[in-house]
């Protein structure tokens, strides 16, 4: 394996390491200490082994950093093992790890964060050696999504123009955001919560559906607005260890949420309507807070 730092004018090849080492430790490069939240000045790294390829570019304007893979399985490897030794090290029974996953509707939240934490629960017996191999280890990771904080429908009827209410529903305002600073601020304290669900086929929110343990050391909280900077939102996204954002093609994204509106049962011209009057209105604006975010995640199709 070959790891290469490359700008305009600078190229080094380094003797080879983990992608483990690079993606959740400090690897000790020459005057830079790599790592993810960290500088490169525009340079990129890339790993490269014989059946994979993860390639991490510095954005020059802001630290942060742009993961991509040649595959959606690479990605959730690659996002596993930067996880999985913060969850493995920690001996503070407390100790929450929380991840902010935001993105526009259709970029794939739900199933990435569902993925890495499935990886990091297997993977983290792997790293704590002391536990009895006999004993099935507790999971360590979990999702926490924000769909459970949606108001009810009943407080979009008491809304003063309902039927508008109902037809944003899912833009910023048709949340509460409060609530969920809340159920973090806990989270972050006491080190374990119950949270709301939400229940698709009656369109409300399920209470306390959701328990966040002592046990879960590494929690992903996926959601569209979590990396916005307006009121209450930005307060949310300061709780955030690590803040993670998920890049996908404006248009990509709309066809997904199209077909996903169909398969629930809405006729092709009522879809495209709330595509055009709701979804893309709201994904506009989440695409804007990529820019807040530490690790942006390039989406490849599954």
């Amino acid at each position: 394996m070959v790891v290469s730092l490359s700008s305009a004018t600078t190229k080094a090849y380094l003797r080879p390491f983990s992608p483990e080492a690079l993606l959740l430790k400090r690897a000790k490069l020459p005057q830079w200490n790599i790592r993810i939240g960290q500088p490169l000045f525009g340079r990129t790294l890339s790993l490269s082994q014989k059946n994979n390829f993860v390639k991490v570019i510095c954005c020059q304007k802001k630290e942060n950093f742009v993961l991509e893979g040649r595959s959606i399985e690479e990605v959730y490897d690659a996002l596993a093992l930067r996880l999985v030794p913060t969850a493995a090290v920690t001996s503070d029974p407390n100790f929450k790890y929380i991840i902010g996953l935001a993105g526009p509707p259709g970029a794939g939240k739900t199933t990435l964060a569902s993925e890495v934490v499935q990886r990091v629960n297997k993977l983290w017996p792997q790293k704590a050696p002391s536990l009895d191999s006999q004993v099935n280890p507790p999971n360590v990771a979990a999702v926490l999504p924000m769909d459970g904080f949606h108001l009810y429908r009943s407080q979009l009827d008491a809304m003063e123009n309902p039927e508008e209410a109902h037809a944003r529903r899912g833009a910023p305002w048709t949340f509460n955001p409060e609530l969920l600073l809340t159920c973090l601020k806990t989270l972050r304290s006491q080190g374990s919560v119950s949270a709301p669900s939400f229940d698709h086929g009656v369109g409300d929110p399920v209470e306390d559906d959701i328990f966040v343990s002592l046990q879960h050391k590494v929690v992903i909280v996926e959601g569209n607005y979590l990396l916005l900077e307006d009121g209450t939102w930005k307060e949310i996204s300061s709780i955030f260890d690590e803040k993670w954002f998920i890049d996908i093609d404006l248009d990509k994204s709309m066809q997904r949420v199209l077909k996903r509106h169909i398969s629930t049962g809405k006729p092709p011209d009522v879809a495209k309507w709330r595509i055009e009057y709701n979804d893309r209105p709201n994904a506009e604006l989440i695409i804007k807070s990529k820019s807040n975010a530490d690790l942006v995640i390039k989406s490849v199709d599954l």
